[in-house]
């Protein structure tokens, strides 16, 4: 079978005309716009600035267009930078209040999440002069409210270098992909660990955007294509939502083709590493990336990855054409993708106990022949590496016959309690999480009593190697019913309520993102007490002696030749009989309850300001922002 795969206008022939009507030019501007051009536009999309830039010119958009820019501080890294976003409106509406008062869409574009991707920075601020300007989109500003953060990762900003991105055509510096914890922002989002993904969850937060646009530029293979713009919810996600994501897709691609662009609709990487040949796969990101994260919200999710190997000026012109795209969507169906979504949370404030919930979507078993318009290219033996080196040749273009997966299958489906329970002396900790994340929970004012569900680990594999600064553990295990008791201080978070899913991702033992897998219970494995060797020889012999049950069990086991070669698996066979054994090793804290407590044992619900406030960056402020940067270069 054959497959074009919304690629079916993209001939080689297309090329010559997409380098055309891709490369931006910067002419002087006159009136407002005069003094906002970028250092990206002033050298020609040779260079691009450093983040005083970003500074200033935040400031000088606030000033330029009073009733229509707030230049608005909404974090602190942890090198003590300002963190800024940008709101734009033509008709004044930029408090989070009266947007949500209104069911005004939102959308939020960040760039430099990775912050030597820096396409996103210098495209958004183009892009938002023109728009302030009436240059494009005539009008959008009025039924819709546009967030711009030039910059999420900036302390990695701020590594600036030369030929710190070798994948990439441009610009001639750059920053570093990870911030100054060496962390992966992009790997943040559901472990919410580092200050400026805490900081974003608060501006998602405050302004619940219908779209949340992620800008980035690919690493991997040279090709034709010059973008992936890729929509969640669309492949998976609730069904209402999914039809809009694939409705937003469309319209997108269909714009950017005319526009004389080759976009994808799925994040290019080969399925075998520099191996064309092994072809494509569409997937549903988790939800440790931006992508997985806020589609799990009951909100859209847009990935823009431009071409690395495409010119810098290119990429930032590509760039800015997605962003005008999705721009126009939203201004002309905003309102009613608003309602859809509005209409869903509502939906999961009702999940009934017991509702089938995937924690993971898996590539489809069936793959296509996908026509993909790339590159001649040679796989030969490399005599540096000793394995196979991949070489492509831009000048011939050609036709790429390979394997596509197109679909994707719900795995490891659960059904979903209705409430987890977190004892007291975790709920600190998580209490923070929970209301970074922007989740509705309840302290538990008196003992609880009753059924549950408990989860006890019967395997545990912990990584190789420390990954984003956690040891990581896939668990296997069960969940087993229980009489259990919990005490006042514990948390209650109820499953229905909007981004319940994203609950579950979170505390499910085997989810791929969940709490235990990245590492926060990691204590739970660890026998702190236990019995000498010679005390366990004394216990088994008693046991032996006195139970002929047990006698017959230790029999079986010694049938298996792992077992019965391992003098510690013998020994602790019988002392976790023993009184002493410690009943909480490899046991989850975390419970589920399939119903919510009566009325007579309501918990009661903690208070205060959920995401905190939104700081507005004045002069004198942004002055000593830049001093607290250059306190900490």
């Amino acid at each position: 079978m054959s497959v074009a795969v919304s690629l079916s206008p993209l001939l080689p022939s297309t090329l010559p005309l997409l380098v055309a009507l891709s490369l931006p030019t910067a002419p002087p501007l006159p009136g407002k716009g005069a003094d906002l051009r970028t250092v990206a536009e002033q050298s020609g999309f040779s260079r691009t600035g450093r983040y005083d830039e970003v500074v200033s010119l935040c400031e000088r958009f606030a000033q330029t267009f009073p009733s229509q820019v707030r230049c608005q501080r909404f974090g602190v890294t942890p090198q003590g930078r300002p963190m800024l976003a940008l709101v734009a409106s033509t008709d004044g509406t930029f408090e989070p209040e009266t947007i949500r008062r209104q069911a005004r869409p939102v959308v939020l574009v960040q760039g430099c999440v990775h912050a030597g991707e820096v396409d996103g920075k210098d495209a958004g601020l183009w892009l938002l002069r023109s728009l302030l300007t009436g240059e494009v989109l005539p009008g959008v500003l009025s039924k819709l409210t546009l967030v711009f953060v030039p910059v999420f990762n900036v302390d990695g900003h701020e590594r600036f270098a030369a030929h710190q991105r070798p994948n990439q055509n441009g610009p001639v510096e750059t920053g570093w992909r990870v911030n100054a914890q060496n962390l992966n922002l992009n790997r943040d989002f559901a472990k919410a660990e580092t200050a400026e993904l805490q900081a974003m969850l608060g501006l998602l937060g405050r302004f619940d955007p219908l779209l949340y646009v992620d800008l980035h530029v690919t690493d991997g293979a040279d090709f034709q294509p010059d973008l992936a713009v890729q929509i969640e919810p669309r492949l998976g996600g609730p069904a209402p939502l999914r039809a809009i994501g694939s409705e937003l897709s469309q319209r997108v691609l269909d714009e950017l083709r005319r526009g004389g662009h080759l976009p994808l609709d799925f994040y290019p990487s080969f399925i075998k590493k520099d191996d064309p040949s092994s072809g494509f796969v569409a997937e549903v990101p988790p939800p440790r990336f931006s992508t997985g994260y806020w589609s799990r919200k009951n909100r859209f999710a847009v990935l823009v990855e431009t071409h690395s190997w495409k010119p810098y000026p290119q990429r930032v012109k590509t760039t800015y054409d997605a962003l005008v795209a999705l721009l126009r969507g939203v201004g002309e169906r905003g309102t009613v993708w608003q309602k859809a979504a509005l209409d869903t949370d509502r939906t999961d404030e009702k999940r009934p106990p017991g509702s089938v919930y995937p924690l993971v979507y898996d590539t489809g078993p069936t793959p296509v022949e996908l026509r993909f318009p790339g590159y001649a290219y040679k796989l030969e033996p490399s005599r540096v590496s000793g394995g196979l080196r991949t070489s492509y040749d831009p000048t011939r273009p050609e036709v790429w016959k390979i394997p596509f997966f197109p679909t994707v299958v719900e795995k490891h489906p659960i059904k979903l309690p209705a409430a987890y329970v977190v004892p007291p002396e975790h709920a600190g900790w998580l209490t923070a999480k929970l209301r970074v994340h922007g989740l509705t929970y309840s302290t538990l004012s008196e003992p609880l009593s009753g059924p549950c569900s408990v989860y006890r680990v019967r395997n545990r594999t912990f990584g190789e190697a420390p990954y984003e600064g956690r040891q990581t553990v896939r668990v296997e295990g069960e969940w087993h019913r229980e009489s259990c008791s919990m005490a006042p201080g514990g948390l209650l978070i109820p499953v229905a309520q909007r981004g319940g899913g994203l609950v579950a991702q979170l505390l499910e033992p085997e989810g791929p993102d969940s709490l235990l897998q990245w590492g926060f219970f990691n204590a739970i494995f660890e026998q702190k007490e236990y019995l000498e060797d010679y005390v366990a020889e004394q216990v088994a012999e008693q046991l032996l002696a006195s139970d002929g049950e047990l006698r017959r069990q230790f029999a079986k086991l010694l049938e298996q030749p792992a077992f019965a070669s391992s003098p510690a698996a013998r020994l602790a066979f019988f002392a976790a009989r023993h009184p002493s054994h410690d009943r909480s090793l490899n046991r989850y804290p975390i419970l589920r309850l399939d119903s919510l407590p009566p009325a007579g044992s309501k918990p009661v619900a903690t208070g205060g300001d959920r995401y905190g406030g939104l700081l507005q960056v004045g002069p004198s402020e942004a002055v000593a922002a830049q001093q607290r940067r250059h306190d900490h270069e």
